[in-house]
């Protein structure tokens, strides 16, 4: 009976300590360098995907171009899609 409730007060203080261990410290406030740093870094990685996605039209034209002319050459050419938007080309 005494073992009982050893094991029940050694449970019940892990399950209460691991709580309180994987609490969240919070954010200090960042300062101007960082915030300027912050921002920096969003509009390198915002001009970044739009770089990507720029090469992901082209190349997604260049593979569609390929099926055309591949259909063109089998006698049966392929049909433009409905609602397809040609790539911004510059």
């Amino acid at each position: 009976m005494k073992t009982d409730k050893m094991l029940i007060a050694g449970v019940l203080a892990f399950a209460l300590s691991a709580g309180l261990a994987q609490a969240k410290i919070p954010v200090p406030p960042m300062d101007d360098a960082a915030k300027a740093k912050a921002e920096e870094t969003k509009a390198k990685a915002a001009d970044a995907a739009k770089k990507n996605a720029e090469l992901l039209a082209k190349f997604q034209d260049r593979v569609a171009e390929r099926y055309k002319k591949g259909q063109a050459m089998g006698g049966t050419p392929a049909a433009d899609a409905k609602g397809a938007k040609p790539a911004a080309k510059k």
